[in-house]
């Protein structure tokens, strides 16, 4: 934390080394199902690396998830989980016709954005079942040149069709597409976007594809590193690396099912809504990039667990944002509920711009913000009961009763 003297963490630039290890794990090429380069071959290794001889790391037989353990097998304990998730929004090959084109689905994202970006496909050794290779230099396109447009869409009146969508690889001459397939390209391949992250003009900002969600799995990694360096007693540390979240939080559900923590913080980008276009008539609560991390009200969050966080941020002067929602978080938050327990959970994020597109862009400062709120929490619930920790029975007791509130 800082003295009266320096300046806090979250109001320094972020070093180079924290940033470039952040494009490491943004960087690593994970779509949906295929999350194992960021959580085993980036995370895992980390975790490895800081974590005392005492905790330990889970791994799951259906997905490629992990969980760094502080008390592995004291199931007494009152747990927290933290969840990050690993899976990247990925496109798939659909058809490939003789002129050499790669027809493709483009998922979560809108159509529009994804034209002329470079893309990276991941064909299997069509030899060799399950040995994957990537194929590199392909952009997404759908009319070619403006040309063939009609007038509307030339105008901007129209827009463009997902069954327009399809890669370009440069292909010429005779037998394409069946030179495509020798390669292995066949339909249900992955495809990601190719835009690592970089800093951006303004001060502390940056931009590129895929904020969603590695910097859930960032913050969670840097969390674990600095609680690694003073040990809880009383609280059990779940740092979880999920996946299937972009298709409906199946990795985290999946997770928080076998390991049923006491309570579940999951980690997620967020909107800045203030500097959103064209969303003024939806009457948005304000929040905004560089302002510090988000916290969720509504769903099936809690109340005493927003406080706890909130009192820790407010005792710490560390900067927090209210968001809120209604029936679902949209996060891995949801996942105790989907998985049919017990559980206090709350959702934090960073409100970043342009998400699901390959400029979304964020906010160092509101990284750092959430890496040093948790970490306050973590310590708050620590120290709770003179010392012996937060309990299960806190969780159950502290419920918020609106009929015993004083009238302003």
């Amino acid at each position: 934390m800082a003295t009266k003297k320096t300046k806090p963490v979250w109001q320094k630039s972020m070093p180079s080394k924290q940033f470039n290890f952040m494009q490491e794990i943004l960087a690593a090429p994970s779509p949906i199902g295929l999350e194992a380069a960021m959580s085993y071959g980036v995370i895992k290794p980390f975790f490895e690396t800081i974590k005392p001889k005492s905790w330990g790391i889970h791994q799951f037989k259906g997905n490629a998830g992990i969980v760094l353990d502080t008390h592995p097998g004291q199931d007494d304990m009152p747990s927290v989980m933290l969840i990050g998730h690993a899976d990247k929004i990925r496109m798939q090959v659909r058809q490939i016709t003789s002129d050499g084109k790669i027809w493709i689905n483009c998922d979560s994202f809108i159509p529009n954005v994804l034209i002329g970006h470079e893309v990276k496909i991941f064909p299997q050794n069509p030899k060799k079942p399950g040995e994957y290779r990537v194929i590199e230099g392909g952009t997404i396109e759908a009319l070619g040149a403006i040309h063939f447009a009609d007038a509307p869409t030339r105008s901007g009146e129209k827009g463009i069709k997902q069954n327009m969508l399809y890669i370009e690889l440069q292909m010429h001459g005779e037998d394409r597409k069946e030179r495509l397939e020798k390669l292995g390209l066949k339909a249900g391949d992955p495809i990601i976007l190719d835009r690592p992250i970089k800093r951006g003009f303004s001060a502390d900002s940056f931009y590129g594809a895929y904020l969603d969600n590695g910097l859930g799995c960032f913050t969670v990694s840097e969390l674990a590193a600095l609680i690694a360096k003073k040990p809880l007693k009383n609280l059990r540390v779940l740092f979880t690396i999920a996946t299937h979240e972009e298709i409906g939080r199946f990795g985290a559900t999946a997770i928080a099912g076998e390991l049923q923590p006491d309570m579940i913080i999951a980690t997620d980008v967020n909107h800045d809504y203030d500097a959103a276009p064209g969303i003024a008539a939806k009457r948005m609560n304000s929040m905004t990039m560089g302002e510090g991390f988000t916290i969720t009200t509504g769903a099936v969050t809690s109340d005493y667990l927003n406080s706890l966080i909130e009192q820790a941020c407010l005792d710490e002067g560390i900067p927090l944002q209210r968001d809120m929602s209604g029936r679902d978080t949209g996060t891995d938050a949801m996942a105790a509920a989907l998985a049919g327990f017990d559980c206090a959970v709350s959702s934090i994020g960073f409100p970043i711009r342009n998400m699901h597109t390959i400029s979304e862009t964020g906010h160092t400062g509101d990284v750092l913000a959430a890496i040093y709120g948790m970490q306050a929490t973590l310590q708050k619930m620590e120290r709770m009961n003179r010392g012996k920790g937060i309990t299960r029975d806190d969780l159950r007791n502290q419920h918020t009763r609106l009929d015993q509130v004083k009238s302003l």
